[in-house]
């Protein structure tokens, strides 16, 4: 059973009858571009085939009345009055209170999420919940669906509801990415591309099964040092320093703001490069792109933890391995590695042991296919009866 069919199933259990709507989003997997979004630079995630899924039916009340599985537990709240709590549903709260800020008048719904999307583990989780309950939203309030435009309506519910400052890279990449793609984007303009896949290679996520929270981490130092920065240069976001400038006035800048700077202004490059090494099917050229964005990630923005740096390093030890670096927010969860597709099982199970032996941790391995944005995956018509929708976003 699919998980379209587990939150419809438990849907009719919970309560009688069955939902008008099922929408998912993927969590997202960042090849490389870290801690560039808030900075107005480059990324170059791609959605991957782990989702969260939400089956929901309009309510006349004005309440949102959610099952998590998951979590085993549920949330009810009222859309006239939202107040802020604690917990999986403050993501919720957050889309609709971004969409009423925005003039949206919003429908109730009772619902069911599922989601296959590991928590905490730098796959973007929290983002692919706000993009399905923003699909959700749209669909049973009757909103035109803009990918962009959601995208920023998740990113806000996240910096203005639940209190971090991340970027928009996340939710992007859950609202508009393309099926087998990586998906190019400008994170000031949101211009995009979506770049496909070389072939012959597969993106392999490894789970250290280390864990971090980013309200409770350094990720919102992070920010702070490198807006410290960008005002030092006179510049909105670090994305206008060039790196002539950059080398000519770093000795003004306090030494650990100077490193921040130096890994956002060098992780740019690195990610128009590897688009270019993408285009040219230059599999050496992006995993040795993907080897110095982890050093830079380690050594100049400090967000790795040894387990990240544990699993990398087993990962580059294998000879079916074009590059690996740390992916995410950092402080713990995934690596992400570029694997030659015939040894994806060599790989996985060396690496396994490599990491157990160094950190007497197991890690979880996932191989990825690039899937779409978020999408309504089933609607109902006035008979009753489902069909199958296949919008891309």
């Amino acid at each position: 059973m699919d998980l379209s069919e587990q939150v419809s199933e438990s849907f009719v259990e919970l309560f009688g009858g069955k939902p008008s709507v099922i929408a998912r989003a993927p969590g997202r997997v960042n090849l490389i571009g870290e801690h560039t979004d808030y900075n107005d630079g480059f990324v170059l995630p791609m959605a991957i085939d782990r989702a969260i899924w939400i089956a929901a039916r309009p309510r006349a009340d004005g309440l949102v009345h959610v099952h998590s599985i998951d979590f085993d537990s549920h949330d009810t709240f009222s859309l006239e009055d939202l107040k802020r709590g604690h917990g999986w549903s403050e993501y919720l709260k957050g889309v609709a209170y971004v969409l009423k800020l925005d003039g949206h008048r919003l429908s109730g719904w009772e619902g069911v999420m599922l989601g296959d999307v590991p928590r905490g583990s730098g796959l973007s989780s929290s983002a692919a919940l706000e993009l399905a309950s923003a699909r959700i939203f749209a669909s049973i309030s009757g909103l035109e669906w803009n990918a962009a435009y959601m995208a920023r309506v998740g990113q806000r519910a996240e910096n203005e509801w639940v209190g971090v400052n991340c970027g928009i890279m996340d939710q992007m990449a859950s609202a508009a990415c393309r099926q087998g793609h990586a998906l190019f984007l400008d994170c000031r303009s949101l211009e995009m591309e979506h770049v496909p896949l070389p072939g012959h290679v597969a993106v392999v996520v490894m789970d250290t099964s280390t864990r971090r929270g980013l309200v409770d981490s350094a990720y919102n130092e992070r920010r702070s040092q490198c807006e410290q920065a960008a005002r030092f240069f006179g510049v909105k976001a670090l994305r206008d320093v060039s790196w002539a400038e950059f080398e000519k006035r770093k000795s003004g800048l306090d030494e650990v703001v100077m490193r921040r700077a130096r890994h956002i202004i060098t992780e740019n490059q690195r990610v128009l490069d590897a688009v270019q090494a993408m285009r040219s099917n230059d599999l050496a050229g992006l995993g040795n792109l993907l080897k110095a964005g982890h050093v830079s990630l380690r050594d100049d923005l400090e967000v790795t933890n040894e387990a990240l740096n544990q699993i990398v390093e087993a990962a580059q030890m294998q000879s079916s391995c074009y590059g690996a670096r740390m992916t995410g927010g950092g402080f713990g969860g995934c690596a992400v590695a570029l694997v030659a597709a015939g040894q994806i099982q060599t790989f996985t199970d060396e690496v396994q042991k490599a990491y157990r032996q160094s950190s007497g941790l197991e890690p979880q391995i996932y191989v990825c296919k690039a899937d779409a944005g978020a999408n309504v995956v089933y609607n109902s018509d006035n008979m009753g009866s489902y069909r199958r929708i296949t919008v891309q976003p």
